[in-house]
């Protein structure tokens, strides 16, 4: 359009800003005639064609608007147009630089509206006209379309559209943040996006890196968040406009979703979401620690989680086997507790990243559950829950023969063996590598009818490598009640007397007197002197197994019978054994 005053063709051009405006009323409608009763028009007649549904500014007097229009005359000869020039009007409306029919004309007008003024003489060009262009007393027609209007003391307009309900931050100055965006003019014409280019949108808040009104616009934002920011041009590209797709003085509208955002000199941030009861011992470095997690992203974005691989993550802590921020965030932990654990890009995986699920100065955010953790120095522990009432005057040794009930679980609970299942208690003998280290320790100094309760290392367990039915590394829970116990045996014997053995032994083994001694007659002796009390076998094995396996020691020659001079006590034979070695 053209300012009052001598004709120029270098209009200013304005902000777009995707503003709409409510409707205005028309102030009359002309449809090529000069007025409804045929005679001069006394004012601009507005025919509103196209109202956008949305309109939630209108055009004032001292407002900077930006329009593209059609100049014709009454017989739709073409005098004047924005397009062929291929540029738009941006001026100040209603102060003087716009024929006065064209300032009228604007007022009330929405971003996007289209109008048709019919603009009579008066309030035009007059009885003089334009030389060259418009004749004296000339009624002049305009399609108008409004692209853009602010004004001066238009600030950063921001609208939360979705705001995620927990929020642990907010973005402030001197945060680094990485968002996404859609970038448009105000009515509409998009002129950047972050999602074409795959990748977030990274820089720092508050520090000039922005245009002042995006640093603004940012401000309060929680990771999710997603908001629409209007930004008038003196607070976004101005005068100069940038490059081909922002004009000069344009609005722009941003439509922006916060993935994340961190400061450089944050730390890791810990949220108990559930602590056990009874925490006796947190986890130190050095600890080696089982735990499962979801990894996400701040945004919620999933990246990993050891749920769905059905396996604990298994390592040391505070020795530099994860990031630093995970190092951290598990020392202090109790078994069984369930922690949040945030951790920024600098204590992560940095700027650069890793993989294709975790992008550069992503800050991470870990949800996990502490199952176990040990340390190679540690001990059984144990806690004793019940004694008898009666006197306990003698406890579990090494070699002695027990039978005890248990049940055995893993620290977070879950049941994994119980000699309940077999219907008998299990048989052991203490010390003959027969269980578990953990559990053979624990198992010593009780008394019959005592319950413990026993946590064992993996190292005094299954080991790295777990069992069947026990995963690698994994704490053992025993709760064990003593049933029987029986003296063992000392090392390498099969059989004992309880008092001096018979002065003529062979002669008492020989029931026959025909001076050998067949495996029956060597077993019917040996169960008899069991039956009376003079001597017992090894506890805890088939007895036949026993007597056959001594049979076999005093039947030197493997003849099947044992001569006077085959037979020897261990005892002699351990005497002579040493004599030999002297």
């Amino acid at each position: 359009m053209f300012p009052a005053g001598p004709p120029s063709y270098s209009l200013l051009r304005l902000p777009l800003l995707q503003l709409l405006l409510l409707v205005v009323q028309a102030v009359g409608r002309g449809l090529g005639r000069a007025s409804p009763a045929g005679g001069p028009l006394e004012d601009v007649v507005i025919e509103r064609y196209h109202i956008p549904r949305a309109c939630p500014r209108e055009v004032q007097m001292g407002d900077f608007v930006r329009y593209h229009y059609n100049g014709t005359f009454e017989d739709g000869k073409k005098f004047d147009s924005s397009y062929d020039r291929n540029t738009l009007v941006a001026i100040v409306v209603g102060v003087g630089r716009l024929i006065t029919g064209m300032d009228r004309g604007l007022m009330g007008m929405c971003v996007n509206e289209r109008r048709r003024l019919i603009v009579p003489p008066h309030l035009g060009y007059g009885s003089i006209g334009l030389a060259g262009l418009i004749p004296p007393d000339a009624t002049l027609y305009f399609d108008v379309v409004l692209l853009d209007v602010w004004n001066k003391e238009d600030t950063v307009q921001v609208s939360i559209l979705l705001r995620p309900p927990h929020c642990p931050r907010m973005v402030q100055d001197g945060d680094f943040v990485r968002y996404h965006y859609n970038g448009t003019l105000l009515d509409g014409t998009s002129f950047d996006t972050s999602y074409s280019r795959g990748g977030t949108y990274d820089t720092y808040v508050g520090s000039g890196w922005l245009i002042k009104g995006m640093d603004q616009g940012l401000l309060g934002m929680c990771p999710g968040e997603r908001r629409k920011i209007i930004i008038p041009p003196f607070l976004a590209y101005g005068e100069k406009g940038y490059g081909t797709v922002i004009p000069p003085q344009a609005s722009l509208v941003f439509h922006a979703l916060l993935i994340d955002v961190h400061n450089p000199k944050d730390t890791v941030q810990l949220e108990t979401l559930e602590l056990p009861p009874g925490c006796v011992r947190r986890a130190v470095a050095g600890d080696f620690m089982r735990y499962h997690y979801n990894g996400s992203l701040m945004d919620g974005t999933l990246f990993d989680s050891s749920y769905s691989r059905n396996h604990t993550y298994n390592t040391y802590i505070g020795q530099g086997y994860i990031i630093p921020g995970m190092d951290q965030g598990l020392q202090g932990t109790c078994v069984g507790e369930r922690r949040r654990i945030t951790i920024p890009p600098h204590l992560a995986y940095g700027e650069n990243g890793t993989g294709d699920k975790i992008p550069g100065s992503a800050v991470l955010i870990f949800n996990v559950h502490v199952i176990d953790f040990h340390n190679p120095a540690d001990v059984v522990e144990i806690k004793t829950l019940s004694r008898p009432s009666e006197t306990c005057n003698e406890t579990t040794k090494l070699g002695d023969f027990v039978r005890y009930h248990y049940n055995c679980s893993l620290l977070d609970g879950t049941q994994l063996f119980t000699s309940h299942d077999y219907g008998a208690p299990q048989e052991a003998t203490l010390g003959a590598n027969k269980v578990i280290e953990g559990l053979d320790t624990g198992l010593q100094g009780m008394c019959v009818g005592e319950r413990r309760q026993l946590i064992v290392p993996p190292h005094l367990a299954h080991g790295e490598n777990g069992a069947r039915g026990v995963p690698g590394s994994a704490v053992l829970r025993f709760e064990v009640e003593l049933v029987s116990r029986e003296d063992g045996l000392p090392t390498g014997y099969l059989f004992v007397w309880h008092e001096d053995p018979p002065a003529n032994l062979f002669e008492d083994m020989d029931l026959n007197k025909d001076g050998e001694v067949p495996p029956e007659e060597f077993s019917t002796f040996i169960k008899a002197q069991v039956s009376e009390g003079k001597g017992r076998l090894m506890p805890g094995q088939d007895p036949e197994k026993t007597i056959g396996d001594m049979f076999q020691n005093q039947d030197r020659n493997q003849d099947g019978k044992i001569t006077v001079e085959e037979l020897k006590l261990k005892s002699d034979e351990d005497q002579e054994r040493v004599h030999e070695e002297l």
